[in-house]
């Protein structure tokens, strides 16, 4: 397995995360689809809400049945189970059932989606133990890109071939893609470093950082520092959800934005999420993990203290920008975070341990916005809200630095005891 490249692994891992990443396209299909066979916004938007409900438990679930039968059988069971879903939604279109909608796109591709999402991941992390930041941020930024693509192709196809063929077609690309993906994947022979990183160790250049510790799935969810993580995770995702559920009426409100200028800053508010996810990460290789995360918190801090009594619509919108870059960094230095804090062994299945937190974060950020709002009639409240979530989280971050940098000096001292 050494023979292979690692730079076209990276490119698989996108080529998969690109495909499963089309789903946040989901919204151009819904006139299309109310239009086609009268469907109501709510019976439309139900089967995305389960697939994205579902996609963060099933990374959880399959995690150990990853680690278990490797990247390529995972990711190419997730061709199958999303290739189907998308495939099926156009049959699901084509006979008007609406229950075999919500079976195909919600749960064949929530399945899909959650298991396809963390296949890579844990390979990426072991071909690249010198940019392990950068790694996960390449094929993470695949995931957030996939509906910048996906968008135009299928508002295109529906035009000229119906929602239903439309439907066949993309399911079918996104199998050959996922599959041809997975073909490559393989992951590297035990304690494999590159060329250059040998040398650089070697000549003395290098130090090799050690991982805090070697954990299974079952002992690093019996640790805090799992725990933190995952609180960490949850305010993170719920911030960054939450922006995203209600932006455009947001902006409008607080600052009088345009509803023509708030649909180009939603635009794009989709190019930071998805350079965050490559900047924050690959960052994070230079500065490390931690300090990013308190970075992450530390800015949403400021942004949500700011947020009621800001009056520039220039600073209302930079600051939307900071949030949801900081959702995507979030997501694309966990993987990394994970090998840091519990080595390589279980990624996979510590990844989708941890990814509950999407999907919680996707219920849970929507849904507070909405009722706040509809109580109160303002979005003052919620920004006061985030604003205590966010000092939370930093007083976490903090300390989970302190705990990582004690546990260093511990590890330093029993080493130094057995030379």
């Amino acid at each position: 397995m050494a023979n292979k490249n690692r730079w076209l692994i990276a490119l698989s891992a996108i080529a998969i995360h690109l495909s499963i990443g089309a789903s946040y396209a989901y919204s151009v299909y819904t006139n299309p689809i109310h239009d086609t066979i009268g469907w109501s916004t709510g019976q439309i938007t139900l089967a995305f809400t389960i697939m994205m409900g579902l996609a963060g438990f099933a990374a959880a679930f399959f995690g150990p049945f990853v680690e278990k039968q490797g990247p390529r059988r995972s990711a190419m069971f997730a061709a199958v189970l999303f290739g189907i879903g998308q495939a099926g939604s156009g049959l699901a279109v084509a006979i008007d059932s609406h229950i075999l909608f919500l079976l195909m796109y919600g749960f064949a591709s929530g399945l899909g989606l959650g298991i396809g999402y963390i296949s890579p991941v844990s390979t990426l992390v072991k071909w690249f133990p010198d940019r392990r930041g950068l790694a996960t941020g390449m094929a993470v930024l695949g995931f957030g890109t996939g509906a910048l693509i996906t968008a135009p192709v299928a508002e295109i196809l529906m035009n000229a071939v119906g929602v239903s063929s439309t439907f066949y077609i993309l399911g079918v690309a996104y199998f050959i893609v996922i599959i041809l993906g997975a073909s490559y994947i393989a992951p590297p022979p035990e304690g494999w470093m590159p060329a250059k990183m040998k040398r650089d160790i070697a000549s003395g250049e290098k130090v090799i950082k050690k991982d805090l510790a070697q954990m299974t799935a079952k002992q690093a969810v019996k640790s805090r520092r799992f725990w933190m993580l995952w609180t960490m995770m949850l305010i993170n995702t719920t911030a960054g959800i939450m922006i995203i559920s209600v932006a455009s009426p947001m902006a409008q409100e607080v600052v009088g934005l345009s509803a023509a200028a708030a649909a180009t800053m939603v635009g794009i508010m989709g190019i930071f999420n998805g350079g965050g996810r490559l900047g924050w990460a690959a960052l994070s290789d230079y500065v490390g993990r931690p300090a990013i995360f308190i970075t992450f918190f530390a800015l949403q801090l400021v942004a949500f203290i700011s947020f009621p009594n800001i009056t520039s619509v220039l600073l209302f919108q930079a600051l939307i920008f900071i949030v949801v870059s900081c959702y995507g960094g979030g997501f694309s230095n966990l993987p990394a975070f994970i090998g840091d804090l519990f080595g390589t062994k279980n990624l996979g299945a510590i990844h989708g341990y941890l990814l509950t937190t999407w999907s919680l974060g996707g219920i849970i950020g929507p849904s507070v916005v909405t009722q706040i709002y509809s109580s109160t009639g303002s979005y003052m409240p919620v920004f006061y809200l985030f604003m205590a979530l966010m000092a939370a989280a930093l007083i976490i971050a903090l300390l989970l630095q302190l705990d990582i940098k004690r546990q260093e000096k511990q590890s330093v001292k029993e080493e130094e005891m057995i030379a």
